[in-house]
């Protein structure tokens, strides 16, 4: 007799799972590098005071919308969700939780 029914993992749980920091930081190192800026950031370091332009962040809003294959809402369009690596792993992870 059965006493639970199991369906086997989840697909979420990979998606849930993943590790989204380094390839955040990847995508913004990859925006510095073009414009000449440090070679590394750390996490919770400011990402204006590392060299990015409102340019900049506009393209890192679009790479990571293309990274994640997420949607981000007008609404969470703002300097702080984008203010550094940890901010934006915080709204990737929110965002992909309610996927």
């Amino acid at each position: 007799m059965l006493t639970h029914f199991d369906r086997g993992p989840d697909p979420m749980d990979a998606v849930l799972n993943q590790d989204t920091a380094p390839r955040i930081l990847h995508l913004v190192l990859g925006l510095l590098k073009k414009r000449g800026g440090p070679a590394s950031v750390g996490e919770d370091q400011n990402l204006r005071d590392a060299g990015m332009t409102s340019l900049d962040m506009v393209n890192l809003m679009l790479a990571v919308e293309g990274e994640f294959d997420l949607f981000i809402p007008e609404t969470e369009m703002t300097p702080d969700n984008f203010s550094s690596v940890s901010a934006i792993d915080t709204l990737v992870s929110t965002l992909l939780k309610a996927a």
